[in-house]
């Protein structure tokens, strides 16, 4: 599949190429429903939707959707941990949760059905990206509770792959797996990826040597740099895959191979918005904002306009009738405030991957002196870029691009080849050291 070609109509769901008036009258019915049985079957939606002050009857057209209240993660923990399901525990398929590490876990649910519309949403994001049936798929997404591994697995098996579930971690033997298996698609976090790229090269191999040539990335934000530095690496298409546990998990928007131009969401399934983080007012589409979603078919927890906290923007369909949302550039909480300047880290990341000494390997780590804040900025160098000297010389390129660009003054620290941290799945990005108020 070349860029710029149109997809094979015969390959798609004939909903991803409907007209929008199709897809708007499906999404109403459903829409109505789903609040329906969110009202109904859900006492803590039914008390929300009453302090609102609305009632599924309200609900006639996508635009009277925007009166019903937002749902939040707070909302998940206050009833953890079945607090939202709206069917009975026997009808339950599968619970996933999230890792709880800053409180209580968010558990999210699934009947027979949302599993079996889950699957077919992830083999759809897999074909999106060029995958096909009869190809073999390296699934290093980690496995248990988190979505992504068996979210993964179980879309590729629908689609027809055969699926080598080695899960996250074991780098080195994923190498080994990946020359002896020979997969043609990899499924991973591009940090991860990342992780794969060095140890290919630490084992003395070329990745680009690899049979991979497909790779759908996502649960992280990541900017075009990094899918040309993915790209190159492994000589490989890199698209970009978005999901939340919340929502179904990975499977609610995909990039397609034929455009690499956003994200299609797959409307038939998810209702977006896009909304300002502050107000929480509907922003018409193509203005940046918090993108929000309600779901459509879900049946054991149905979310309500759910707040992602992703930030994007909704673009009209391309290769695709469905809209496109625009690569998440970051997180309404990643936003760090230096000095009166807003920050996301994938600003840095651009600019760290125009630096042709810089690796993508990288931490930001935020202090405090006084009463201001301070961001350093630590980034590995490139292997051929290593010298004292030729360190010093990009750790000066670099500062001098993000004041010029971003308008901020940070201390660079450009350390020697693997001296941060590798990270199995997400990366951690910014390390807070601020002292807590």
């Amino acid at each position: 599949m070349r860029l710029g070609e149109a997809p094979d109509k015969n390959l798609l769901d004939p909903i991803e190429t409907a007209s929008r008036d199709e897809i708007s009258a499906l999404q109403t019915r459903r829409l109505a429903a789903t609040l329906r049985r969110a009202y109904d079957a859900v006492p803590a939606m039914r008390a929300k939707f009453d302090q609102h002050g609305v009632h599924p009857d309200d609900f006639g057209a996508l635009d009277d959707l925007s009166r019903f209240p937002f749902t939040a993660k707070a909302d998940l923990r206050a009833n953890y941990p079945f607090g939202l399901f709206a069917v009975p525990r026997d009808r339950l398929a599968r619970i996933h949760a999230s890792s709880g590490t800053t409180g209580k876990p968010t558990v999210v649910g699934y009947t027979r059905n949302d599993l079996a519309m889950w699957s077919d949403m992830v083999a759809r994001t897999i074909r999106a990206a060029g995958g096909r049936k009869g190809m073999i798929a390296h699934n290093a997404y980690g496995y248990g509770l988190f979505t992504g591994g068996l979210g993964y697995h179980y879309g590729a098996e629908r689609l027809g792959c055969a699926l080598v579930p080695i899960s996250g971690g074991m780098t080195e033997r994923q190498v080994q797996l990946i020359c002896d298996f020979a997969p043609d698609i990899l499924f991973a976090t591009p940090s991860y990826a990342l992780c794969l790229v060095d140890e290919f090269r630490a084992q003395g191999l070329d990745p680009r040597r690899s049979s991979l040539k497909l790779g759908s990335f996502g649960a992280e934000p990541w900017t075009n740099a990094m899918r040309s530095e993915l790209e190159d690496a492994f000589d490989m298409d890199a698209l970009d895959s978005y999901g939340l546990s919340e929502v179904v998990g990975p499977g609610v928007a995909a990039e397609c191979v034929e455009t690499k131009d956003g994200l299609h969401i797959w409307e038939d399934h998810f209702y977006p918005e896009i909304i300002d983080p502050a107000t929480g007012a509907v922003l018409p589409d193509g203005a940046f904002g918090e993108i929000v979603f309600t779901s459509l078919t879900k049946e054991a927890m149905p979310v309500i306009r759910y707040r992602t906290g992703d930030l994007t923007r909704l673009l009209p369909g391309t290769a695709r009738s469905m809209r496109r949302m625009e690569k998440v550039s970051g997180r309404v909480d990643d936003m760090m405030i230096v000095r009166g300047v807003n920050v996301f880290p994938t600003q840095i990341e651009e600019l760290i991957l125009g630096v042709s000494g810089l690796s993508p390997h990288y931490q930001l780590i935020l202090s405090r002196d006084g009463r201001l804040d301070d961001l350093e900025v630590q980034v590995e160098a490139r292997s051929s870029a290593e010298s004292e000297e030729a360190r010093a010389h990009s750790a000066g390129e670099l500062a001098h691009a993000m004041k010029a660009h971003i308008g901020v003054n940070a201390k660079v620290s450009v350390l020697k080849p693997s001296e941060i941290e590798r990270s199995l799945g997400k990366a951690k990005r910014v390390i807070d050291k601020r002292p807590k108020a």
